[in-house]
């Protein structure tokens, strides 16, 4: 009965606030449930918060936590990076809940532990303490105007460690600020088959954020689309400099607030996942 009561209560309450307060993982087999933006996530483990070529930022978020094959990713690609720029390693942002789905504030994503935000600044050569973790930002990449990048920041490293993370056969995309795609677009050399891979969106002018594809095992994971074929770069990229999307024009009638996701919204596996003692 007082599971039953349980179940009944999570169905009246928003689905964020019900993973945002659970604060250690399902212990169930790893498996990535639904989409990155309506799922969840089941046997997760945490990214240690300070590795040899990483570490953990906004440590109060508790947002450290992945399916296994991002862990592993993140151990990869940080070991890789001092090896193709001058970055002793990596800064790592938020990455999904203990078990994934809808988080309190920020994302839209990260619910099935397959997405990371990494920070567009270099791990620095000491560790940081929690508090810097808190209140550290990161760099602005882009310029005032939104046309390009801030010239006095973009660098040559920061170009090898996007195209390090593009380059992993696991990943599936990588997200970054138009502008950031367009100096991507101008300056790399040799092969660029990965520019497919790296895809314009809002809000990504500090960070880019790295997307998995569905690991093997996770049988209930649904796949995104596949990527556009071609670098995306030239006219492919105009509407994101446009003054349709850089200066858009109010709409006449405020577009109705979406109400937020609950349970029964996501994949049913979800409930396991949350009542899993």
């Amino acid at each position: 009965m007082a599971q039953q009561a349980a179940s009944a209560k999570l169905d009246t309450v928003p689905a964020r606030q019900l993973f945002g307060a659970e604060k250690g993982p399902a212990p169930m087999p790893e498996q990535s449930i639904g989409f990155y933006s309506k799922g969840c996530l089941a046997g997760a483990e945490a990214l240690p918060i300070t590795g040899a070529s990483w570490q953990v930022m906004r440590l109060s978020r508790n947002r450290n936590w992945g399916h296994p094959a991002l862990i592993a990713f993140l151990e990869r690609f940080s070991a890789k990076v001092p090896q193709v720029s001058d970055w002793p390693g990596i800064l790592v942002g938020d990455m999904s809940q203990p078990r994934g789905g809808p988080m309190s504030s920020g994302h839209a994503s990260h619910q099935v532990g397959l997405d990371a935000d990494i920070w567009l600044r270099p791990m620095p050569g000491r560790p940081f303490t929690r508090e810097e973790r808190e209140k550290v930002s990161a760099t602005m990449i882009v310029r005032p105007d939104r046309l390009d990048v801030d010239a006095k920041v973009w660098t040559p490293s920061l170009l090898a460690v996007i195209r390090a993370a593009a380059q992993d056969p696991e990943v599936e995309r990588v997200l970054v600020n138009a502008a950031i795609k367009k100096a991507l677009c101008r300056d790399a050399t040799g092969e660029r088959g990965w520019l497919q891979k790296v895809r314009p969106y809002w809000g990504h002018d500090y960070h880019m954020h790295v997307r998995l594809a569905c690991p093997a095992g996770s049988a209930d994971c649904r796949p995104q689309a596949a990527v556009t074929p071609g670098e995306g770069c030239g006219e492919a990229l105009d509407w994101w400099f446009s003054d349709e999307n850089l200066h858009p024009k109010p709409p006449k009638v405020p577009p109705k607030p979406k109400p937020p996701l609950m349970l029964k919204d996501l994949p049913s596996v979800c409930r396991q996942v949350l009542l899993a003692k």
